[in-house]
């Protein structure tokens, strides 16, 4: 029997950001974006919080230390319709590809209110999936704020149903669950470059290595889904700009486990490279239709689960500060009218439609 399943080669990124530069980290993504899809890469990930860097300072420094690093990169959050996301777009579209990258994000609502958030952009340079982590980890807390499920959705693309995680998302059995139950066949999981909760000389500091490795292979065992993983990497540049604030940072990070990149098949194997400790992507050739024998053993979204005893509601309404309905063509103190416009203060992401347009 042929299949019509989705076959292709999946590009995970294991990559350093330009540390707290928005556009020179998207500038970066573009060719990474290029170079992966010149391999003949369908699909490319990027790590969590890749633009303009992940919050490291916030494991290893006082909350009353660290305003500067705070408001440097609340002011490299990005909206949707940045020109760094968009140049993101326009390269996804100009090469074809499906391409997922985590930024910090903000919002116009509110300026220093920033998310961990990840964006799923299909072969056109439509935005496919907009999601933003559900809770910060441990000291996360101090930098992002919490998201809702609005992004909680599995994508149809042209290399199957994605769905996209965030760090400690992939620990939460309900988030990874919600996911299978809408058909995933593609998985993607992004890492920041180290986690550091104990100074590295301590016994009992979290090994983000071995956490990877756990979780990863597990979603894609219970989900019989290929799972893309893609995490950062420590560079120069972030070890210069944290040395500068405070020298003893550097000490704390010194000999801290490093985070991986990988692509696992849907019985949690290995079938890429393993990044670590250098830049580089990992590649793998995927078949959808490796999907399906595994669930003979068990689908748990299928035969393999009691849904007379088990349910999960999900509410993927969107958390907005304010909704503001207003009446088109109504005249203050006018009630009559009937039609009413719903408003946000959230950003479309038009920019990237307009250079279309243009071009």
């Amino acid at each position: 029997m042929v299949s019509t399943l989705p076959r292709f080669k999946a590009a995970a990124c294991h990559t350093s950001s330009v540390f707290l530069d928005a556009a020179k980290t998207a500038e970066k993504a573009c060719d990474l974006i290029a170079e992966a899809a010149r391999n003949g890469a369908s699909l490319v990930a990027f790590p969590e919080s890749f633009i303009p860097g992940f919050p490291v300072w916030a494991a290893l420094q006082a909350p009353i230390m660290s305003h500067d690093f705070f408001g440097a990169l609340s002011a490299q959050a990005l909206l949707l319709d940045s020109p760094e996301l968009t140049r993101i777009r326009m390269a996804a579209k100009r090469h074809g590809v499906v391409v997922s990258v985590g930024f910090t994000e903000g919002t116009v609502a509110s300026l220093g209110c920033i998310w961990n958030s990840n964006l799923l952009v299909g072969e056109d340079g439509s935005i496919l999936n907009h999601h933003r982590k559900l809770v910060p980890t441990f000291y996360e807390k101090l930098v992002w704020a919490a998201g809702d499920a609005r992004g909680l959705r599995v994508a149809e693309t042209k290399v199957g149903r994605v769905g996209m995680l965030i760090c400690g998302e992939n620990t939460n059995p309900l988030a990874r669950y919600s996911l299978m139950a809408q058909g995933e066949q593609v998985h993607i999981s992004t890492y920041p470059p180290i986690w550091p909760t104990r100074p590295s000389k301590q016994q009992g500091g979290y090994d983000l290595r071995k956490a990877i490795e756990i979780r990863a292979g597990a979603h894609s065992f219970e989900a019989k889904c290929f799972n893309i993983v893609s995490s950062a990497c420590v560079d120069v540049g972030m070890r210069d700009a944290l040395a500068q604030a405070n020298p003893a940072m550097l000490d704390l990070i010194e000999g801290t486990p490093h985070a991986v990149s990988m692509i696992l098949d849907p019985t949690g194997q290995v079938i890429s490279e393993v990044l670590s400790e250098s830049e580089g992507i990992a590649y793998a050739d995927i078949d959808v239709a490796r999907c399906v024998e595994p669930k003979q053993f068990h689908d748990v979204v299928g035969y393999y689960n009691r849904f007379d005893v088990f349910s999960l509601t999900v509410d993927r309404s969107q958390r907005d500060p304010a909704i503001f309905v207003e009446v088109e063509g109504q005249e203050p103190g006018d009630r009559s009218a009937q039609h009413r416009r719903r408003e946000t203060l959230e950003p479309s992401a038009s920019e990237f439609e307009r250079l279309v347009a243009a071009n």
